[in-house]
């Protein structure tokens, strides 16, 4: 077995310590440079909400794109409904009271993925709760306004 001075064993370390460092940066740099898959949601709305609201629309964010009618707009609603720790898709709990009104016979059904989180939501407008959830997503839902 080979006999290093101190100072030798010393500089042999710290050479060893520099070259891993720089590996492990170097593999942190490449994962975190990596792009993450854009958000990617589809829209299936039924039951005439709006004239020719009707059909099925994909729609990308970051960047914005896809056959949605206004991908940017509906992409800005979404991140501003999206909280850390909070699923914006998430239904209205079961023990809310809610006004007995009907908004009609329309229906959305939104899957995909959204911040890295898979969604499957449905939508109606049964009662003044779901009315006013389906109408803060417009504009990722179409607005039932004149109707």
């Amino acid at each position: 077995m080979p006999r290093f001075s101190g100072l030798a064993l010393a500089l042999a370390l710290a050479a060893l310590s520099t070259c891993s460092t720089a590996s492990a940066v170097a593999a942190a740099t490449a994962d975190s440079a990596a792009p993450a898959p854009p958000d990617r949601l589809t829209v299936t709305v039924t039951g005439d909400v709006a004239p020719s609201a009707d059909g099925t629309f994909e729609l990308i964010c970051h960047p914005a794109g896809g056959t949605h009618p206004a991908p940017r707009a509906a992409c800005d609603r979404l991140d501003e409904l999206t909280t850390w720790g909070t699923d914006p898709f998430a239904p209205v709990p079961p023990e809310s009271l809610c006004t007995m009104q009907y908004g009609g016979p329309a229906t959305a059904h939104v899957t995909g993925t959204w911040a890295g989180r898979p969604v499957d939501a449905e939508f109606t407008r049964t009662d003044g709760c779901e009315i006013a959830r389906w109408d803060s997503f417009a504009p990722l839902l179409p607005s039932a306004a004149g109707a």
